[in-house]
């Protein structure tokens, strides 16, 4: 986790990245959370029946693509920050409840006048809960 802290912005309650657990350089990496019934949503999104919010599953996985794209990039200058710049194709396929670790896996795409674009999937125990293709863009903070 805080090597994670050490690359992303995001903190408790919003940071939604508990682990990488590999990381190709240049290409993907493959990143988990845990979902728990301590989680703040989870007061409201719904009561008596808990679903994480497919807008946190497509968050967690645009942090997940902020680590990925952070690694890619040398020569980070300290005030340079990672922006969620777009989301196309979001699907959701399964719900996503607490006791569910899901399992984030994104490939990088391409780079075109610093906008990055990526595929990402959101998986629990293999089965498909959500798929996206993400854009982010490398600004100064």
């Amino acid at each position: 986790m805080d090597q994670i802290q050490q690359i992303l912005p995001h903190r408790y309650p919003f940071a939604l990245i508990d682990r990488v657990v590999s990381y190709v350089p240049n290409t993907s990496l493959h990143a988990y959370k845990n979902i728990t019934m301590n989680e703040p949503v989870f007061m409201g999104h719904f009561p008596g029946n808990p679903i994480f919010p497919g807008v946190l599953l497509l968050e967690a996985m645009a942090q997940a693509t902020g680590l990925l794209g952070f690694k890619m990039m040398e020569n980070v200058g300290e005030n340079e920050i990672y922006l969620f710049a777009g989301i196309d194709n979001a699907r959701f396929k399964r719900q996503v409840i607490p006791g569910d670790r899901v399992d984030f896996h994104v490939h990088f795409v391409k780079e075109r006048r610093g906008i990055w674009k990526f595929t990402g999937e959101a998986r629990v125990d293999g089965e498909l809960a959500c798929t996206a293709e993400i854009m982010c863009a490398r600004r100064n903070g």
